[in-house]
């Protein structure tokens, strides 16, 4: 595993992990919590280094998952979490990045994680009733502190990246983009190439479906996000299987997985690209850590840049509400 740079010098493994899918999210976790013990620092004996959580997950539970888990090995991974949500009753009922809440969230992460200094903190989404530069300047007094290392944002719009960008260094811009979701290529990537930002995709397997593991017939099981995303209906599930086709043919050729080139096509289009794909099995781990091996030919990334237009991508990333939320 080779490393990569974040903005302003934040060096993490080209491939992270994103832990929320050990707490929810995907339906009941298959293993226990020593088993998602077993994967967190089975990564870290592959060589990933950059882990991603936040309070919302759960909420609370997973920060305290990874604290656990990676408190022996603290001097040897980046820790990411986020703020920005207001959560009341184990539940997120809306945003709130006022400074006070972004103190309070801090010290509390600090807490469940078992850590002195949060490597990258994250606003979770973008808060209109807060400005930008408000929360920058907050989470810079945090930096200042010693209780922050690095800001970034998640999901948020070129422009607001700029203005928060003025106010404190952004590090990381993280946000959904893969294959079939290409949304940051018009004005986020550019952006971010132009100030020295790096970029975190979340979700660079397309939430399992390009991995070839999904496709019509499949069952969500109950509390699986999926089943309520307009893009994985059985109907455009069965239209979007063009595109995993055109991967997997792509993949045969090198030996490797759909998934795998998903995320080589990721790691091919910028130096300070790392997707954080989830899971919650140490197989699966070992597979998306082997991606960075795979070296795609200037033909396939040029085939698979266009394919999102060539084949067409059915139903929206998310649903109207969440929607709503991203790209502000």
């Amino acid at each position: 595993m080779h490393d990569r740079t974040l903005g302003q010098g934040l060096q993490v493994s080209a491939i992270g992990l994103g832990c929320m899918g050990m707490s929810q999210s995907y339906g009941p976790n298959p293993g226990s919590r020593d088993d998602m013990i077993g994967v967190l620092r089975g990564a870290v004996d592959l060589g990933v280094t950059f882990f991603d959580t936040a309070e919302v997950y759960g909420p609370y539970v997973n920060e305290e998952l990874v604290g656990e888990a990676l408190a022996p090995v603290r001097d040897q991974v980046v820790l990411a979490t986020k703020f920005g949500w207001r959560i009341e009753d184990g539940a997120s009922v809306g945003l709130n990045s006022r400074p006070e809440q972004i103190r309070k969230v801090a010290d509390a992460s600090l807490r469940r994680l078992r850590i002195d200094t949060i490597d990258l903190f994250y606003q979770h989404r973008v808060d209109p009733d807060v400005p930008i530069e408000e929360v920058a300047g907050t989470v810079g007094e945090l930096v200042a502190a010693g209780k922050v290392r690095h800001f970034g944002l998640s999901e948020a719009g070129a422009a607001t990246l700029r203005r928060a960008h003025a106010v404190h260094p952004v590090t990381a811009l993280q946000s959904e983009y893969s294959l079939w979701t290409r949304d940051p290529e018009a004005e986020v990537l550019p952006t971010c190439a132009e100030l020295g930002i790096g970029f975190v995709p979340f979700s660079p397997l397309g939430k399992g479906f390009l991995t070839g593991t999904v496709d019509p017939s499949t069952s969500f099981a109950d509390g699986d996000v999926r089943a309520g995303i307009p893009r994985f209906t059985s109907e455009n599930r069965d239209i979007n299987q063009v595109l995993v086709n055109r991967v997997r043919a792509i993949a045969d050729g090198h030996d490797a997985s759909p998934g795998q080139v998903a995320l080589a096509w990721l790691l091919a289009q910028q130096s300070w690209i790392v997707p954080i794909p989830g899971t919650r099995r140490l197989e699966r781990l070992g597979e998306n850590a082997a991606a960075t091996a795979v070296a795609l030919s200037a033909d396939e990334i040029a085939d698979l840049d266009a394919l999102a237009s060539t084949a067409g991508v059915a139903g929206d990333r998310y649903n109207a509400m969440h929607m709503g939320l991203v790209g502000r």
